[in-house]
């Protein structure tokens, strides 16, 4: 089973970072900020965690001030940053941690982001590279981009039967039909725009 902590970019230097937050909105008028949880480790939100923060190119180091969590948010203040003003500017921010600082996870799981950028085989034939993952409610789903387009393989025991993330490599046994299907035509489907987690 996967955990979501993810690169924003796994391809580049960025890979470097994972994210374990996304914020989306202000709150309150101190410089607090309510963010979306990217980890499976909310416990790692403490005062006096070093994070970055990206903004499109653009990376700033901040300290974590206080944290605590809110109608399933959790609600960020940083050292500096004590206005509504300033808080207003870290709208969509990704906050980041270095991947060395990831949580080790327990045996059988996963991180989202080691999974990003691998090959996926079925028997010999290259399906194409791990470019997203997809949350559904129910089976997550790897978006896979290969020569014909993009893939949405349901990311399951079954159908992913070998996972060696070291190698970057996926072993596949798709449903039939699954390769006729295009996302393209499953209404509020949206094209693949950026390799996560």
């Amino acid at each position: 089973m996967p955990s979501p902590e993810a690169p924003d970019d796994p391809s580049g230097p960025a890979a470097d970072f994972v994210a374990i937050a996304l914020i989306q909105t202000t709150h309150g008028r101190r410089g607090e900020v309510a963010a979306d949880l990217l980890t499976d480790f909310p416990e790692r939100f403490q005062p006096g965690l070093q994070v970055t923060l990206l903004t499109g190119e653009q990376r700033r180091m901040l300290s974590v001030e206080a944290a605590w969590f809110h109608k399933g948010r959790v609600i960020l203040k940083f050292e500096g940053v004590d206005s509504l003003t300033e808080a207003e500017t870290l709208r969509g921010t990704l906050v980041q941690v270095p991947r060395a600082a990831r949580f080790p996870l327990p045996s059988g799981r996963i991180y989202v982001s080691d999974l990003m950028g691998c090959s996926v085989l079925e028997q010999e034939e290259v399906l194409g590279r791990v470019v997203g993952w997809e949350e559904t409610g129910a089976v997550p789903l790897l978006r896979v981009e290969g020569a014909t387009g993009e893939l949405l393989i349901p990311f399951t025991a079954e159908i992913c039967y070998a996972v060696d993330a070291a190698g970057k490599q996926i072993r596949v046994r798709l449903p039939q039909g699954l390769r006729e299907i295009n996302p393209a035509t499953v209404p509020g489907r949206k094209a693949s725009h950026k390799n996560r987690r």
